[in-house]
């Protein structure tokens, strides 16, 4: 049974008009008014608190800082992590799909997750796989927020 969509998630679609929903490229959430900068986001988001900050991302199987391996919802990946100027980028090098993804702070106090894939054509359970990736990530950072 499909969890039910997350009201404050936004799906950004860039494809052309008539297309469908398994068209999509990019996918964010935003956190609203986290107070987190950049420099607070890059020493919360690790590679080693993933499996806290999103529930997508059951394990963490190895952490060299910058690279690891993790387990996640479409099985076991290499993970490498970048800092950002303003937050941190994640990308999964040898992901059929070139999956990456941001958590970013913005002007306006708030905390944006931007997800990419390389390929614009996806059944739709794998478009509703990366919303569910991003709606645990827009959770996991506001629960974090929440008890910090």
């Amino acid at each position: 049974m499909p969890r039910p969509r997350n009201p404050l998630f936004t799906v950004c679609c860039y494809s052309t008009p008539g297309r469908s929903d398994e068209n999509r490229m990019e996918f964010f959430a935003e956190v609203a008014n986290t107070n987190l900068n950049a420099e607070a986001l890059k020493t919360l988001v690790t590679i080693e608190r993933l499996p806290r900050l999103c529930p997508s991302i059951s394990s963490v199987l190895s952490d060299e800082t910058v690279s690891g391996k993790i387990y996640c919802l479409w099985g076991e990946f290499n993970i490498n992590r970048e800092e950002i100027r303003d937050g941190v980028r994640f990308s999964l090098p040898n992901c059929p799909n070139a999956l990456a993804w941001t958590v970013t702070s913005d002007d306006r106090n708030n905390t944006v997750i931007h997800c990419t894939i390389n390929t614009n054509q996806h059944d739709p359970d794998f478009i509703e796989s990366i919303e569910l990736f991003v709606t645990d990530w827009h959770d996991g950072i506001k629960n974090a927020i929440n008890h910090a």
